[in-house]
């Protein structure tokens, strides 16, 4: 993008300084304008432009501290050089105060051109370098919300297409006679869905780095709950999960691990007895999330040989260990699993 030839407004009611000031910016090839008053100094201002605004102080009306005061909160306010009496330093450690970038004292005539030159110079380098930031900044805040937008789209997409998965892994084990790959093909429905959800709560995520673990939680249960709607045993499900976020990429691994244990209990726990409960407990301590899954059925300690194949077992201990999480199981009556991993 080629410069933009510097823009400065010199504000003084002295007609001889200002056609010296004007010759010299017009040597430097600097559009120059000038303004005898503060009110026309700030209505040149606001119709923009402008880089760099010299203000005397003394006006005829008001001071140039005036100037100053009403340019707070302009947009795109230009650098400002002030120019005060020799001797008046208060005004000038003012005029920094309240925004001015330099300031020049007048002194002799030939003295007081150059070092106005040289802190005009000077501001509209700093101008340019602050418009430069400014512009890589937006335009870098732009490719940010490009990329985060296509990222949702992308989530929405695989979360789509693993639904599709999961239906048609749904339509296949209704197609089955075989009671064991029916129950093979369900189980494998139910984590695919697992997986689905945490993409389809990145898409309607303002920070996909994050899931709210709290409301991943609660919508898996409540789609395992939809799962054994249908079962002729329906023991209860009971989440108590707090709200908080959770990384991303530990969210999928976590459902599955839960998805795991619940579905196991649900198989075994109640088997050719009385149905009863499945209990899950998620918290945050500290830097550790504690994860508990447990019921009041047949029991089982994660010793021997577990009920049905396996897998099950398997699939927890492969989650467990992309989460760098410790698994254990609890004495009781029934089966109790905790799992715990640093956030």
């Amino acid at each position: 993008m080629p410069k933009r030839t510097p823009h400065v407004l010199y504000i003084d009611d002295d007609p001889g300084l200002i056609r010296l000031v004007e010759k010299a910016m017009q040597r430097r090839g600097y559009i120059f304008d000038h303004a005898s008053t503060g009110e026309q100094c700030l209505e040149i201002v606001r119709n923009g432009g402008i880089d760099v605004v010299a203000l005397d102080h003394y006006l005829p009306t008001g001071t140039g501290l005036d100037v100053l005061k009403a340019m707070e909160g302009l947009e795109d306010r230009p650098a400002v050089v002030y120019v005060t009496g020799s001797s008046e330093m208060a005004i000038a450690v003012a005029a920094l105060k309240s925004g001015a970038t330099d300031f020049v004292p007048k002194s002799g005539a030939e003295e007081f051109m150059e070092l106005l030159l040289a802190a005009i110079d000077h501001a509209i380098h700093n101008v340019r370098l602050d418009r430069a930031k400014a512009e890589a900044e937006r335009e870098m805040q732009e490719a940010r919300e490009r990329a985060e937008m296509l990222l949702g789209e992308v989530n929405h997409r695989v979360a789509n297409s693993l639904a599709m998965v999961a239906a048609l892994v749904g339509l296949q084990s209704n197609a089955v006679e075989d009671a064991e790959a029916k129950r093979a093909l369900s189980e494998t429905q139910v984590r695919i869905q697992a997986i689905a959800g945490v993409h389809r709560h990145l898409y309607t995520s303002d920070d996909t780095r994050w899931v709210q673990i709290g409301d991943y939680l609660n919508s898996l249960i409540g789609e395992l709950e939809s799962s054994i709607q249908d079962s002729t045993s329906n023991p209860g499900i009971h989440l108590q999960v707090e709200g908080f976020p959770m990384a991303t990429e530990k969210v999928a691994s976590l459902g599955v691990i839960i998805t795991e244990l619940v579905t196991n209990a649900l198989k075994y726990a109640y088997a050719d007895r009385e149905s009863g409960e499945v209990r899950i407990v998620v918290a945050r301590e500290g830097d550790e999330v504690r994860v508990v899954v447990e019921d009041d059925g047949i029991g089982w300690q994660g010793t021997g040989t577990p009920q049905g194949t396996g897998l099950g077992s398997r699939i927890v201990k492969a989650m467990a260990h992309s989460l760098d999480a410790k698994v254990a199981y609890g004495e009781g009556p029934g089966t109790r699993v905790m799992v715990t991993f640093s956030t």
